[in-house]
């Protein structure tokens, strides 16, 4: 067996070539996604926790309401609505491609760009209503 095809392959990637490789805009929506449901999941146990205390009794509640109106907190709120507002965005890109609506090659990397363009709209309108000026 020859090895010449196998000479000229990278052993090792270097973390930094990994920043200057030219990501295909399916692969950023669909990193982004899988990004959005780990921060939901991770997400919903802060959700419960807080829903929990403010239930508790009414010093619990007022504690959980100043520590959700401080910056940290607001932070935390927008990026949640931010992950949920862009993972229904690619889950209703996913569910039109499961109807082979934009299934072709093309069409999945419109898709994608769509995708990436109306959940970035929702993530800066989320922002907005989060943090009112």
């Amino acid at each position: 067996m020859s090895n010449k095809g196998k000479a000229h392959r990278p052993v090792n990637v270097d973390p930094v070539d990994l920043m200057r490789f030219a990501w295909p805009v399916t692969a950023i929506a669909s990193i982004s996604h899988r990004i959005s449901g780990v921060i939901l999941f991770v997400g919903v146990l802060f959700a419960l926790y807080a829903l929990e205390q403010s239930l508790a009794d009414q010093a619990s509640f007022e504690s959980m309401k100043a520590a959700m109106l401080s910056p940290f907190g607001k932070l935390v709120t927008w990026g949640l609505l931010a992950a949920l507002a862009y993972h229904v965005v690619a889950g209703i890109k996913h569910l039109m491609m499961d109807m082979e609506i934009a299934d072709t090659l093309e069409g999945g990397r419109f898709a994608a760009k769509v995708t990436l363009l109306f959940g970035g709209i929702l993530v800066v309108l989320a922002a907005i209503w989060v943090f009112p000026a």
